[in-house]
């Protein structure tokens, strides 16, 4: 199959694009600069040579109808996943715009199958105990959210309209070989680097990018996965039970306060108009906090393309492993995730019900 790709040089991009490499389809990917594919592609081991590269933007209606022409499949996975408030413009021109102008392309193409990569934070926040296939979009009020509910609501009326379209909902992931050091790694290295000594009570979703990749590359290339919405493998932990996870995998104490949410809130909004000064980043962000506020599990009964979520604990010991082989991290800062014998876990492929 020829499946053509936007984000495919981002975290869950990449590791889609080699896992449908592996499995012999022909990818046709969309970069704002040629060069990033060979780097986010080389640390998976996959060969970017055999990769069609095409050169432009998602908001640029006659690339993304050369993207799609005469593909068999679409994965959409480009956007900017920042709670960096001065990215505000961008967020929504690409999330939400570029949704609309490569789905577009991809209907009147007439492209066989069309995966639209979401996040469950789209469908927060709720008044229901879990979320499922069957949830409302989320009206969230924090700039990330809210740019990619609205991409939520542009790939359901698509599918509405008849459109071939899955909708896909990653949960927040970890997990080696980040072309970009992308938010979620990035607040685990903070977090290891001791700039996150208090956090918010409530939780988040967790899982693992490899686990993610593999029910796209099932999604896209095997008809029997098709299906309107599936999520990706994950577990819903609490803060605490996240910092557990955390100092379990790294043997280290990392002492911290947990506070409610809504006593941090006005901490994280003030952060963020410092922020728009400030050249360096600040680990407090209203987003992060406002997503522990508002996030609940996914239903026990959603699917997730016969993909099972690996311990958590495995995902954060490599996902440490990889900071810490990368210069990201010491050897203190990564602690027991840097033991050899760790590191020699990163390969390891997604798991199977």
């Amino acid at each position: 199959m020829l499946i053509a790709v936007t984000g495919g040089t981002g975290f869950l991009g990449a590791h889609t694009v080699a896992a449908l490499l592996r499995r012999g389809h022909r990818v046709r990917l969309l970069a704002r600069d040629a060069s990033g594919v060979a780097r986010a592609l080389a640390q998976l081991g996959a060969d970017s040579s055999t990769v069609d590269v095409q050169v432009g933007d998602v908001t640029d209606p006659a690339v993304a109808g050369r993207l799609v022409a005469g593909a068999d499949a679409l994965l959409h996975a480009a956007g900017v996943y920042t709670f960096d408030s001065r990215r505000k413009a961008e967020l929504w021109r690409v999330n939400a715009e570029g949704t609309e102008v490569v789905l577009g392309a991809a209907r009147r193409a007439g492209t066989g199958r069309i995966v639209h990569v979401s996040t469950v934070g789209a469908l927060y926040p709720t008044d229901r105990p879990t979320i499922g296939p069957a949830s409302p979009v989320g009206e969230p009020r924090e700039p990330y959210l809210a740019s990619k509910a609205a991409a939520e609501r542009i790939a359901r009326q698509h599918r509405a309209d008849g459109a071939p379209v899955t909708i896909t909902y990653p949960p927040a992931l970890l997990g080696p070989h980040d072309p970009h050091l992308g938010d979620q790694n990035a607040r685990l290295r903070d977090l290891l680097r001791g700039l996150m000594p208090i956090w918010p009570s409530g939780g988040l979703p967790i899982g693992d990018v490899r686990d993610s990749a593999e029910l796209h590359a099932r999604l896209l290339g095997e008809p029997a996965a098709a299906a309107p919405a599936a999520f990706g493998p994950g577990r819903f932990l609490t803060t605490r039970e996240y910092l557990a996870t955390v100092r379990s995998a790294t043997g280290r104490r990392l002492p911290a306060v947990f506070l409610p949410p809504a006593a941090m809130a006005p901490v994280g909004r003030l952060a963020d108009l410092v922020q728009r000064a400030w050249p360096w980043h600040i680990p407090a962000e209203y987003g992060a906090i406002y997503v522990c506020a508002t996030a609940v599990p996914v239903d026990g009964d959603a699917p997730t393309g016969g993909v099972r979520a690996r311990p958590a604990g495995d995902t954060v010991r490599d996902t440490v492993a990889w900071l810490h082989a990368t210069g990201r991290l010491t050897a203190r800062q990564a602690g027991a995730a840097a033991r050899p014998e760790t590191a020699a876990r990163i390969p390891a492929q997604p798991r199977t019900q």
